[in-house]
């Protein structure tokens, strides 16, 4: 696997590139978010925040926008609820902080890498009401307004449409989008207030006390 190390403090980034290199791993690193930018095509990228020529976050929409299926995980010493919550609403598929294991991160790794690859991938457009999703192209429109999501908003946003009218749990929910239901109920909670805020209709998206989320039918 090709691996994007961003980081600027040199010997973060000799001691990680090392240790994934030992893992099988091709890395390239980039002390700065121009570097990122002009690395080319890689399978993930393990993002610091903190860069002296931008704000992390800043790069992780870059990318995102520039690259929907690569997958981000930002590993930083931002430790806030906020920050993760904004790492997250940036793109990034999964947020480390530092100072962590080796083990930790290789598991998130192959955790994050499994979700790409079983990405479902479908034959159909979805019309629910005035929304329309186009599974192929990834693309959504609502009452003809293209709405952009990220890939984990579209995969929420599949996998309410694909049962509109009926409440999908939030078990369900996690298993499907993050094949995990440890510690990420608040991640769940994080993409749905996102999504609802991109399709500025609050009320699309409905909230069933204690089971999960229902996707309006109409």
């Amino acid at each position: 696997m090709r691996v994007l190390l961003v980081e600027d403090d040199m010997r973060v980034a000799s001691a990680l590139g090392a240790a994934l290199r030992r893992r099988g791993h091709t890395v390239v690193t980039a002390a700065t978010a121009a570097e990122a930018l002009a690395a080319g095509q890689v399978d993930l990228v393990l993002l610091d925040l903190n860069l002296p020529d931008r704000d992390g976050l800043q790069l992780c929409r870059q990318i995102r926008r520039c690259n929907d299926d690569v997958a981000i995980i930002a590993v930083t010493a931002r430790s806030e609820e906020r920050d993760r919550v904004a790492g997250l609403r940036a793109g990034a598929d999964d947020y480390v902080v530092k100072p962590f294991s080796m083990a930790e991160l290789q598991a998130r790794i192959e955790a994050v890498m499994r979700r790409t690859a079983r990405a479902p991938r479908a034959e159909a457009v979805l019309e629910v009401g005035d929304l329309r999703v186009d599974l192929n192209a990834r693309r959504v429109w609502l009452s003809g307004r293209e709405v952009s999501l990220t890939r984990k908003e579209f995969e929420l946003l599949m996998a309410l449409a694909r049962q509109a009218g009926t409440v999908v749990s939030r078990d369900r929910l996690l298993m499907e989008i993050w094949q995990t239901t440890w510690n990420a109920g608040h991640t769940l909670d994080v993409h749905v207030a996102a999504l609802r805020g991109k399709l500025e209709d609050a009320g699309l998206v409905e909230t069933v006390r204690g089971v999960g989320y229902r996707l309006r039918p109409g």
